[in-house]
């Protein structure tokens, strides 16, 4: 299989498959293949770094990916509810109990920023990621605000760092990138110096 490729991305998914609003209706076992199948039967030629975007939980995906692929590190994603975070510290649990390092936690819709004024809503509630990261003893590697641009430029393929690099989403992703590459680079699973150049413009 040949992965779709985007602005230098390569990627893989399940939905490429399915036909309109087609569910996927599998037992573990299933899933288990099509991750596999997915990891093992691409032709993804050579990589700076393979991000597998992974649902909530500690179910067999999880486990499997765990046992099947040296994972260099798991980033920990959570809005900053506390139903949400409860999720997300269970998910960390998983990943140290089958020896994967954390790399962190990105707070995702931290809060809401009106265009037209640039007050800030917390509509989720705010200090939840910060305070779930120094439970887990991790670092909070960004806050990424909910912006309706974001969901706008990716409905037409142009992604909000390359659209509106200065956006507060823009510059938020752009960090957390940078913090990631640097916890890889620090654990020396990455190599920094075979890291392409990036230029936004």
């Amino acid at each position: 299989m040949h992965p779709l490729e985007n602005h230098r991305v390569k990627c893989m998914s399940m939905g490429f498959f399915l036909k309109g609003d087609a569910p996927v209706v599998w037992r573990g076992p299933m899933t288990n293949s099509a991750v596999d199948r997915f990891l093992m039967g691409t032709a993804w030629g050579k990589l700076n770094v393979l991000v597998v975007d992974m649902p909530p939980g500690t179910g067999d995906a999880q486990i499997n990916l765990s046992q099947r692929l040296p994972l260099s590190g798991a980033v920990i994603v959570s809005t900053p509810q506390d139903v949400a975070l409860l999720d997300a510290r269970r998910g960390a649990q998983m990943f140290r109990k089958v020896h994967v390092p954390l790399l962190g936690l990105v707070e995702n819709m931290s809060y809401y920023c009106c265009p037209n004024c640039g007050h800030k809503d917390a509509v989720f509630g705010s200090g939840g990621g910060a305070a779930t990261a120094q439970e887990l003893g991790i670092g909070l590697l960004g806050q990424v605000p909910l912006e309706s641009q974001v969901r706008l430029q990716s409905d037409v393929g142009v992604p909000i760092v390359l659209a509106a690099p200065d956006s507060p989403a823009g510059k938020a992703y752009m960090q957390i990138a940078g913090r990631v590459q640097d916890k890889l680079a620090d654990m020396g699973t990455y190599a920094q110096q075979q890291q392409p150049s990036v230029t936004i413009g």
